[in-house]
């Protein structure tokens, strides 16, 4: 095989498991926002559980996604491009850190209610 055969193919295969994964993330951020949504709808409640939930299921998604955009910074061709991707990793990380402090405080804040009863 030439060598620009094997590169052709490995490109194809980490777009396509790229790809796989940032649908992945998707779907689990979709399927939790339907979830959390159709609870409200039916509840009529703000339930503090439901939130909590639906941020774990928030960053796992993200863990997919990111998984993603790792995965394609193998095939970058350019400069710009990784700075495009590095770009993407960053904000998708912080989003990340951002939704774990919150459920952080969100389960303290759970458990001082609890303490106080």
């Amino acid at each position: 095989m030439h060598l620009q055969t094997i590169k052709n193919v490995l490109t194809t295969i980490i777009t396509l498991s790229s790809h796989l994964l940032e649908v992945c993330g998707a779907v689990i951020i979709l399927y939790a926002g339907l979830k959390t949504f159709l609870f409200f709808v039916k509840s009529g409640q703000d339930g503090r559980e439901m939130r909590l939930t639906f941020a774990r299921f928030l960053v796992f998604g993200l863990e997919f996604k990111l998984g993603g955009e790792i995965l394609r910074t193998v095939i970058v061709h350019s400069l710009q491009e990784v700075f495009v991707l590095a770009s993407i990793i960053a904000l998708r990380f912080i989003l990340n850190l951002i939704l774990h402090w919150e459920i952080h405080q969100e389960k303290r804040d759970e458990a001082n209610e609890h303490k106080t009863q």
